[in-house]
């Protein structure tokens, strides 16, 4: 049995990585059923001001092969408090390099009101989506 039944993360997952497998995997391992928010096209660049490389239905394809993600979902926004509302999740499970972030902070206080874990993993140093774009520029 796992600590978790129903855990929940988001991502862009754009060019995906070892780092992104990283977190479907350590979220897969402490819940049973994993479902996963992928950042639509619009979403990112309301806040990125950068179209992903890869367009959101590919994107969710991707996700949607990986055999630790149960269900994929579109990420419409960034308010996790209304993700949860819709979806119902005991736990979110996030990079380590959100810990502390404005955002975050306020998301741990509702969360802990409604009874929801956030569970931060460690990054994964030295890949990223952005660097992976810096190496196909060589």
């Amino acid at each position: 049995m796992k600590q978790y039944k129903i855990g929940y993360t988001t991502g862009v997952f754009d060019l995906f990585h070892v780092g992104h497998l990283n977190i479907l995997k350590r979220a897969k391992e402490q819940c049973e059923y994993l479902i996963v928010g992928v950042s639509t096209d619009e979403l990112v660049m309301s806040y990125k001001n950068k179209q992903p490389v890869i367009p959101h239905e590919e994107r969710v394809a991707i996700v949607e092969g990986i055999k630790y993600v149960d269900q994929v979902v579109p990420q419409l926004n960034r308010d996790k408090f209304t993700a949860w509302e819709d979806i119902g999740f005991d736990v979110m499970f996030v990079g380590d390099d959100w810990k502390g972030n404005y955002l975050f902070q306020q998301v741990e206080e509702q969360f802990k009101q409604v009874g929801v874990d956030i569970v931060y993993f460690p990054y994964t140093k030295g890949v990223s989506s952005t660097i992976v774009k810096e190496k196909i520029k060589l």
